[in-house]
């Protein structure tokens, strides 16, 4: 059993960053690949970004590359997103999940967090 806590969310304006932060606890957090996901209101959940078990690998959605960047920390059982550049369209419930295999997919994925609110104003 994994339990994840995402926090770091909140209002921000148009072009500026935010760091969203997901600490994990439970079994080993290196054993799984991290993924992060969005909801806005009235759409289905969509993969926005997953970094692999040792953080040599990631993959963004297409409208995250260039301005999102995941990245993990073992030793402190946590990942992070970075987001910069941020847009209104970027407004939506975040997710942080894990998952024994690596990919965009969430069924592929086993435990999500509760989620935290980003709302980009223009």
């Amino acid at each position: 059993q994994v339990q994840l806590v995402e926090s770091g969310g909140g209002l921000v304006q148009a072009g500026e960053p935010l760091r969203l932060s997901c600490a994990a606890s439970g079994r080993t957090f290196s054993s799984y690949a991290m993924g992060w996901f969005r909801q806005a209101p009235g759409k289905e959940r969509d993969f926005v970004a997953a970094i692999s078990w040792s953080g040599s690998t990631t993959v963004y959605a297409d409208s995250v590359k260039g301005r999102f960047t995941i990245s993990r920390d073992n030793a402190r059982n946590t990942v992070y997103l970075q987001m910069n550049s941020l847009k209104p369209e970027d407004t939506a419930v975040y997710y942080c999940a894990a998952s024994t295999k690596f990919g965009s997919y969430s069924n592929v994925y086993d435990y999500w967090g509760q989620g935290t609110q980003v709302t980009v104003s223009s």
